[in-house]
């Protein structure tokens, strides 16, 4: 599925002090940016090691010269099996990821990010559609990244954005309302009246 993308109408991003704005998508991957979509973009009728070692092979910068399937390679099928593994995920490596239920389909999209080898990791709702007793696996599965990857989630869920988060950005059509650890937006007034909804007392 191809994505539209929007071009940023002003400001700059920054990547390990490198101006990332305008490069295209596939470069700035390169510059290690990883990221999910609020709605998964798989191979669907491929199997989960297929997916992941695509991402793999991408990387490496050997996708293009390739005749067989990535995941037939030694070397990226180990690596992968070794990611999905990290996951909960190795005994799904040969089954299509239609046949998976969304949780694992979420989980699958998380790891051909990881296979990047990201430096930033960008998740867009990563609970989104998830039942309630899976998405707290993908939780666990994002606490036992290791720390130098620094994760920036865009979550509508309080419960999962405070249950992770170690700094929160309030948004409030698109201007930035407040921005503080977990404990100071629990107790600012401001995010109870607007984002979770209490009436304003006079």
């Amino acid at each position: 599925m191809r994505r539209s993308l929007s071009a940023p109408s002003s400001g700059s991003i920054l990547l390990g002090g490198e101006d990332i704005t305008r490069l295209p998508q596939a470069r700035r991957v390169t510059r290690g940016l990883g990221r999910t979509f609020q709605i998964n973009t798989l191979f669907r009728h491929l199997p989960v090691l297929d997916n992941v070692a695509l991402a793999v092979a991408e990387r490496l910068n050997v996708a293009g010269h390739m005749w067989r399937a990535a995941s037939r390679h030694k070397e990226i099928k180990d690596e992968c099996i070794a990611l999905l593994a990290t996951l909960g995920l190795a005994d799904d490596a040969a089954t299509r990821v239609v046949d998976l239920p969304y949780g694992k389909q979420r989980l699958v999209e998380i790891a051909i990010a990881l296979g990047l080898k990201p430096k930033v990791l960008l998740l867009d709702e990563p609970a989104a559609g998830v039942p309630s007793h899976d998405s707290g696996r993908i939780l666990s599965v994002l606490g036992t990244l290791p720390s130098d990857i620094a994760i920036l989630i865009i979550e509508h869920d309080m419960d999962l954005v405070f249950r992770f988060a170690n700094r929160i950005t309030v948004l409030v059509q698109g201007a930035v309302l407040v921005e503080g650890a977990p404990q100071e937006i629990a107790g600012d007034r401001r995010v109870h009246e607007v984002y979770l909804g209490e009436a304003q007392h006079a």
